[in-house]
């Protein structure tokens, strides 16, 4: 069984890699206008100190998962710096799938907790997933949070910062079953 499980798993972790690292001539602002489609997410732009956008974060997994992606750290409409985010789980998973995330900082304590360049989110990290014709919510226990249908839609939700971080997530493609535990672990590189 783990002749095969492993050979499984890295071949799929390979794949959603080549995926991610095909998009390096990613199109920052065209993930965010995507971001910035959505009424629910729109807010954010306005009243948030700064954000992270990662146009294409791969993962793939076969009980033991990964993630990887590269992206942009932004302050007052300016680029600050580049981050990178890994992210490993355990669980019931199978399968692999490509996404887009943004990270909106409330106020500077938490753009400054994120460029300290070893922030953690842990498995009880909340993000409010963004995708036309679904409806997801994952998060902390003992806090509520809506989602939208996506952009083209009238559906609102009442989605607020945690923790000083609000984060959202457009799928790309793929497919993922997975009930694990992970948590992502972000890098920050200033320019």
């Amino acid at each position: 069984m783990k002749k095969v499980i492993f050979p499984v798993f890295f071949g799929i972790l390979l794949a959603i890699s080549n995926l991610a690292f095909a998009a390096q001539a990613e199109d920052y602002s065209n993930t965010i206008d995507l971001f910035k489609s959505s009424p629910v997410v729109a807010k954010f732009f306005n009243n948030s100190y700064g954000y992270a956008v990662f146009p294409t974060i791969g993962k793939a997994g076969f009980v033991v998962g990964g993630s990887y992606g590269t992206g942009q750290v932004y302050q007052a409409g300016k680029i600050t710096g580049k981050t990178s985010v890994i992210e490993g789980s355990i669980g019931w998973q199978a399968g692999g799938k490509a996404f887009s995330e943004i990270i909106f900082f409330q106020d500077k304590r938490a753009y400054d907790e994120f460029i300290t360049g070893n922030f953690e989110f842990d498995a009880t990290a909340q993000a409010t997933i963004i995708t036309a014709g679904a409806q997801a919510h994952a998060g902390t226990a003992g806090v509520s949070a809506g989602a939208s249908a996506g952009p083209k839609t009238d559906v609102m939700a009442d989605v607020n910062y945690v923790k000083g971080m609000a984060t959202f997530v457009h799928t790309l493609g793929g497919l993922m079953a997975e009930i694990s535990l992970g948590g992502q672990k972000f890098t920050f590189q200033p320019l």
